[in-house]
């Protein structure tokens, strides 16, 4: 029992440091490791090494792993065990970039020993390969192609989520990556079923952040047209998106005031006004005098103070002289 607990209480080491490391390591790439905290104001021999080591295999330097992960197992005969090895021989893998192989086998330790101490770790590691991905790695298929590998680590991400749960915090910060990734790429759809999740999150600084990436991608979906051509597409998204401002507004007023929430507003009601005008535009042009006069009345009642009012209504009085 006492060589059990002391096996936990040094995995749970590992687990503690793979977690800082991976907390930094933002769009880590091989070659380019996060910023290492030194631990030499620590007294704990098995801290000092875990640390040189996991140094290591965010730098690349393969050789130094193997050897850092013997000495370990021989200073400290109680840490070992299959899973282990099995950590072990991924953490080799994850050194030499060898992002799939490593996977798999962060992979086996989850599946042969589900009850491992090294689960959390493992779970880190993932993230990390996952980010990598999400950050441009590329990946090879069929042997000789080399591709960005954003749909592995978002599948990596969402492995995770399902695994973990989605109140636990590296699977918010999972969706996040994800999240935050379709936005880079416009991926705008995508991006906004990704915070939507995050939007009743318990932690009410992540629940404002979703709130408003919510309608970040909302109107970012309306503006991805060519600005000229962007009336004659659907405004639903318009309107969600200035509904889920408001919000934000009335539950957030102070970050509201700061970001400018009411210009965005402003700009939203201003599109949809443009949208209504340019169907009475279009009535007009094809000779329905009827449904044309509605729809310029419909942008003069509805948005008194747009552009498009002042349109409308120079429209409306050329057709009375």
């Amino acid at each position: 029992m006492l060589q059990y607990r002391m096996r936990l209480t040094i995995l749970t080491l590992i687990t503690v440091l793979s977690a800082s490391l991976t907390a930094s390591a933002d769009t880590w790439r091989l070659g380019q490791g996060p910023d290492f905290k030194p631990v030499s104001d620590s007294n704990d021999p098995f801290l000092m090494a875990a640390s040189r080591i996991e140094q290591f295999v965010y730098t690349g330097q393969t050789q130094a792993v193997q050897n850092g992960f013997d000495k370990l197992k021989k200073d400290f005969p109680e840490i070992t065990g299959p899973d282990l090895d099995i950590f072990i021989e991924a953490e080799i893998l994850f050194s030499q970039g060898k992002f799939t192989k490593a996977y798999r086998s962060y992979d086996k330790v989850l599946i042969q020993y589900p009850d491992s101490e090294l689960r959390e770790a493992v779970n880190n590691r993932q993230f990390a390969i996952g980010t990598a991905y999400l950050g441009g790695q590329k990946k090879r298929i069929l042997g000789v192609i080399n591709i960005k590998g954003y749909a592995e680590g978002i599948r990596i991400m969402e492995k995770i989520t399902d695994r973990t749960g989605i109140d636990s915090a590296i699977a918010t910060d999972a969706i996040i990556a994800v999240a935050e990734n379709y936005e880079q790429r416009q991926k705008y759809e995508e991006a906004y079923y990704k915070w939507d999740k995050l939007s009743v999150h318990l932690d009410d600084e992540i629940a404002k952040d979703a709130l408003l990436s919510k309608a970040r991608c909302m109107h970012a979906i309306y503006n991805k047209h060519p600005e000229n051509e962007r009336p004659f597409y659907d405004a639903s998204n318009l309107r969600t998106a200035k509904t889920l401002y408001e919000e934000y507004k009335k539950d957030y007023p102070k970050d509201a005031e700061e970001i400018g929430v009411d210009e965005i507003i402003s700009q939203i009601v201003e599109q949809l006004a443009q949208k209504q005008l340019s169907i009475a535009q279009y009535y007009q042009r094809t000779g329905n005098t009827e449904p044309a006069n509605l729809y310029f009345d419909m942008v003069i009642r509805h948005f008194p103070d747009s552009k498009a009012a002042e349109t409308a209504e120079e429209i409306s009085q050329q057709k009375h002289e």
